[in-house]
C-alpha cells in the first residue's frame, strides 16, 4: 500500500490544520490507519488511529478533545482535523497503514512521507 500525506503547514497557536492521508493499492491488509508525529530529536510518539471498518478510534491524551481523525473509505482517505493548535504539535507528521489495533509504531507496516506541522507560539 502507498501511502500519501498533505496538509501540513505553519499556523499560529490556536489555529487548526487538517491532515489528509490517501491511501492507494492493496489497502484490504490493512484494517487501522493512524498517525503519528516526530519532533526533532524525539521518538516517534502515537497520535491518534482509526479502523477502516467500523470507525473506531483512539487518541493519545496530549491530543483528545484537539485532534479529530477520521476516514472516507470511498476515498480511501484518513484525515486528521487538528484544533486548538500548541506549539509542542509541532513535529513532522506520519501516516501508517497496520494490521493490528495498536499505538506503537513498529506494529505499522506501511509508512508515509512526513508532513511538517510548525506551530508558533
Amino acid at each position: 500500500v502507498q501511502l500519501q500525506a498533505s496538509g501540513g503547514g505553519l499556523v499560529q497557536a490556536g489555529g487548526s490544520l487538517r491532515l489528509s492521508c490517501a491511501a492507494s493499492g492493496r489497502t484490504f491488509n490493512y484494517y487501522v490507519m493512524g498517525w503519528f508525529r516526530q519532533a526533532p530529536e524525539k521518538e516517534r510518539e502515537f497520535v491518534a488511529a482509526i479502523k477502516w471498518s467500523g470507525g473506531l478510534t483512539n487518541y493519545a491524551d496530549s491530543v483528545k478533545g484537539r485532534f479529530t481523525i477520521s476516514r472516507d473509505n470511498a476515498k480511501k482517505t484518513v484525515f486528521l482535523q487538528m484544533n486548538s493548535l500548541k506549539p509542542e504539535d509541532t513535529a513532522v507528521y506520519y501516516c501508517a497503514a497496520g494490521s493490528y489495533w495498536s499505538t506503537r509504531p513498529a506494529l505499522y507496516n506501511n509508512w508515509g512521507q512526513g508532513t511538517q506541522v510548525t506551530v508558533s507560539s
